[in-house]
């Protein structure tokens, strides 16, 4: 790329393009408040969740069953039987 020699006419050219006006002073907006909603099915969400933090994982009175009959000895339980709930669980993941 070649500079000219006459610099002073092409800044001459980029001068004359500044337009710069001042702006005025700005009327005052009123201050606008933030507003959340909450949608009525992010409430019932929300009604559940709590609902559902109250309730055990685990199933105390189950769990003291089921180890007092394996303790006993009167807990069987068939192959055929582990072999449904196995098959059961797999194809009600792929579901």
């Amino acid at each position: 790329m070649r500079i000219p020699d006459d610099l002073s006419k092409v800044s001459g050219i980029y001068g004359t393009q500044k337009n710069t006006a001042r702006v005025g002073k700005t009327e005052a907006t009123a201050a606008k408040k933030d507003v959340l909603s909450i949608s009525n099915e992010a409430k019932d969400y929300q009604t559940v969740y709590k609902a559902l933090k109250d309730v055990p994982d685990v199933r105390e009175s189950k769990v003291t069953e089921l180890s007092e009959k394996f303790e006993t000895g009167s807990y069987n339980v068939t192959g055929r039987e582990v072999a449904d709930k196995v098959v059961n669980a797999v194809f009600d993941k792929k579901a």
